[in-house]
């Protein structure tokens, strides 16, 4: 399998960033990690080897990103608007330097994002917020709420970064075409403690009409690793 790491300094976060590829070929895909996870996060949990096969025949090709949800929602050392902002640098880090290397590294136009949990919400809100640029997510057990780490603040930042909130006022017709072409899994179990927040935006992107499927495993399936793992083989790729 290929495997390539690759770290730079980013100007719009000025620091280094890390990132691991895996795969030569297939439908590109960021991979956001979990809560404060770190780029080799996918990997060390399993869910590389899970995909071993769809990886080294072609058909996916893995980007696995960096997060600073320390730096941002979760840095309770700061005022919120500066969390908000240190995430907005974290999205334009992903727009002009991520991306842009992902174009170069594989040739097809299409993009899928995918995360577990919170990576989960990154890949949903990135997806929701860049209808032009992801063309396909895949969100394992979603934690959707960043509301609770603003300690009550809630500007337009916190708005458009609040997928429950945008999604359902939604009136841009960009968007909503984007949405009806571009395709939205929400996958969680019925044993998992965000299944209430993936029905809630099931239920907002039904109003919306965005092109979506919301998948509730029914076989004890909870909020960890080996559930992901075998999601990850059932819908990637």
């Amino acid at each position: 399998m290929n495997r390539e790491f690759h770290k730079w300094y980013s100007p719009r976060l000025n620091r280094d960033m890390e990132l691991l590829i895996f795969g030569h070929a297939g439908t590109p895909t960021l991979v956001f990690p979990t809560s404060q996870g770190r780029f080799f996060e996918y990997e060390d949990r399993g869910m590389v080897g899970a995909l071993w096969n769809k990886i080294e025949a072609g058909w996916l090709q893995l980007f696995c990103v960096d997060s600073v949800d320390s730096e941002s929602w979760y840095n309770r050392s700061v005022h919120p608007r500066q969390r908000v902002e240190r995430h907005l640098t974290y999205e334009a880090y992903l727009l002009d330097e991520v991306v842009p290397l992902i174009r170069q590294k594989n040739p097809r136009l299409d993009l899928a994002v995918t995360g577990c949990s919170f990576g989960g919400y990154h890949a949903v809100n990135f997806a929701l917020r860049h209808p032009d640029v992801v063309n396909y997510c895949y969100s394992m057990s979603g934690a959707f709420d960043i509301k609770q780490f603003m300690d009550g603040y809630y500007d337009q930042d916190v708005y458009f970064n609040s997928p429950h909130d945008y999604l359902i006022q939604m009136g841009d017709l960009w968007f909503l075409g984007h949405y009806a072409r571009n395709w939205y899994l929400l996958a969680t179990g019925n044993h998992d403690f965000c299944w209430n927040e993936n029905e809630h935006l099931a239920w907002a992107m039904r109003e919306k009409r965005v092109n979506h499927r919301l998948d509730v495993w029914q076989d004890g399936t909870g909020h960890d690793w080996p559930w992901w793992q075998r999601m990850a083989v059932q819908y990637l790729g």
